[in-house]
């Protein structure tokens, strides 16, 4: 008791002398440090919240503890950071090192140790200040490629242990590792009409700018001629001196007149206002062409902390006889800066290029909830899941659920229920509802109630019943039937569903439960004869592997082995 009340009473007077402290952590690999991700990169459906360490593009280098401390959570998920381990330092902050090929030393004993009490190759474990402590440099782990990784790197993060908000590596000193001499770059500069009197350019559409290159490195726009209310977007990324990839950008600031009307900077989120990512850009335009426009205004405003505006919202109003500037700075963390100017001008021209026919026919009202049905299809929409009204596109046709396109950015979850009175109970069992995407169909977690499905969803599309009657395949690439395999040190397996996915898996050896890993990236399964359950001799193998709907697969075998090799 008196080592935990030490370790917080000094995290409580360290915190408090040192916001941001510049040499207390130590860099987490041996390595140069290169980044494949840096904080507040603009990802699918959220913001990157820490950096990716490049690893060679290969596994297995040490990572290190970042400052003395002791591991507070360890995470094994198939999915997100994969093997992540969290240590709580005394300073007011925790540490993250995710996409873990495996613990080191006592952290993977511990690890392997509540895997086969859980009977659970996935576990979420909350630790106590005495269980694991670590000392600064000591070796933690061993870089990887689990979870959601596209590629071997280290995922880096640093929280603020109390509010668990995720904060700028790059205040802690990583900006004088990771040099960054050069200004951002600008891709593109973009102006959209807001409002029913709104043209740009005689245009009633979003429209791309065109800018000139002064010899200073800054842009001058074309002049904008414009009426009723306008907002820009823009295109923009950073290098830095040792990376060798396109970073986000750290900082976007607005003025007009001179004055600040819209800025956003890459200081600190939580996670619980990440998906607002879909919100900042033009999710349309990113969908439709995977371009990611940075909106530079809110039409309706939404609660994401990094943004600061006027009262107009970054949105600039046009009228007669006013000539305005209008000035973007575009910055990175070591302040370097390109600067962007666009003359304004009120012009009532007519539109030329009208706006965008809308394909739904049902009015969804932002702010208030929503019910819409036909057929055997009931959809609701809570108020406030979108941030705007829009027409929606809503029919059923053979059997499948047209909910518009994913164009349209959701920030609550809204329930799709369908009903079925034709299939039998058994056959409800084996019944999902799946989202179609081409040719692919993704599982929803369904609830069933008599002859009722019904899933929650941030997803506008296609949405179908469907009934898995298949069970999971599990193969082997050579079989070990009868076999003596002492010299292997591993059992590997493929395992997949064709439809509804795979939900759980247990192996056992000699009647008792093994630990196997799963990388749902590659469908392999990987049993460890180090783990040391194996026997001398004779080893009978059992795999059961279920889906979603409960269909199983069971795969069985023996082998024989040595344990004196």
């Amino acid at each position: 008791m008196k080592v935990i009340l030490l370790f917080f009473l000094i995290a409580t007077v360290v915190q408090g002398q040192n916001l941001h402290p510049k040499d207390y952590f130590l860099s987490p690999l041996d390595i140069p440090l290169q980044l494949s991700g840096n904080f507040g990169e603009l990802r699918p459906n959220h913001f990157h919240a820490g950096f990716d360490f490049k690893t060679q593009k290969v596994e297995g280098f040490k990572v290190y503890a970042s400052a003395d401390g002791y591991v507070s959570r360890i995470k094994i998920a198939f999915s997100g950071y994969g093997q992540a381990i969290y240590i709580t330092h005394p300073n007011g902050y925790t540490t993250v090192y995710g996409h873990l090929q495996s613990g080191f030393g006592e952290i993977e004993k511990f690890i392997k140790k509540e895997q086969y009490k859980a009977k659970s190759f996935e576990i979420d474990i909350y630790l106590k200040p005495t269980d694991l402590l670590v000392k600064k440099g000591d070796v933690i782990a061993f870089s990887g490629n689990t979870g959601g990784s596209d590629g071997p790197h280290l995922h880096y993060e640093i929280r603020d242990t109390q509010s668990e908000k995720i904060i700028n590596p790059m205040y802690f000193g990583f900006d004088k590792v990771i040099l960054d001499e050069k200004p951002p770059i600008i891709n593109s500069l973009w102006v959209y009409p807001l409002d029913e009197k709104a043209i740009v350019n005689q245009s009633k559409r979003p429209i791309a700018v065109n800018l000139s290159l002064q010899s200073d490195g800054s842009y001058i726009a074309e002049k904008i001629f414009a009426t009723g209310k306008i907002g820009f977007g823009i295109v923009t990324y950073d290098f830095d001196n040792v990376s060798w990839n396109a970073n986000s950008i750290f900082k976007i600031q607005t003025f007009l007149n001179g004055k600040s009307a819209f800025k956003y900077q890459f200081d600190t989120f939580s996670f619980d206002e990440t998906r607002y990512v879909n919100a900042l850009i033009d999710y349309k335009r990113y969908k439709e062409l995977g371009q990611r426009v940075q909106k530079l205004f809110m039409t309706n405003p939404y609660p994401l902390s990094i943004i600061k505006s006027d009262e107009q919202h970054g949105i600039v109003s046009l009228k007669p006889d006013l000539a305005q500037m209008y000035r973007i700075e575009v910055s990175d963390f070591q302040n370097n800066t390109t600067k962007i100017f666009v003359p304004i001008e009120y012009s009532p021209r007519v539109a030329k290029l009208l706006e965008e026919d809308s394909p739904g026919k049902y009015l969804v009202k932002a702010g208030k909830d929503n019910i819409f049905a036909t057929d055997n299809v009931t959809v609701t929409i809570p108020a406030n899941t979108f941030l705007d009204d829009f027409k929606m596109n809503f029919a059923v046709s053979n059997g499948i659920l047209k909910l518009h396109d994913d164009i349209v950015p959701a920030f609550k979850n809204f329930q799709i229920t369908f009903e079925d009175s034709i299939s039998s109970a058994v056959d409800h069992e084996k019944i999902f509802i799946g989202s179609i995407s081409g040719k692919k169909i993704y599982y929803n977690n369904t609830k069933r109630f008599k002859n009722s499905f019904t899933i929650y969803t941030k997803y506008l599309g296609d949405y179908m019943l469907f009934k898995d009657t298949i069970a999971p395949k599990i193969k082997m690439s050579k079989s070990i039937e009868g076999k003596w395999i002492t010299k292997q040190s591993e059992l590997q397996f493929t395992i997949s569903d064709d439809l509804s996915g795979i939900k759980s898996y247990d192996g056992y050896l000699n009647g008792k439960w093994i630990l196997l890993e799963y990388d749902s990236k590659t469908n392999k399964l990987v049993h460890h004869f180090s783990d040391g359950v194996a026997t001398d001799g004779k080893n009978d193998l059992k795999l059961v592997v279920t889906d979603n709907v409960g269909n199983s697969s069971i795969f069985e075998t023996h082998f024989f082995r040595s344990q004196k090799h």
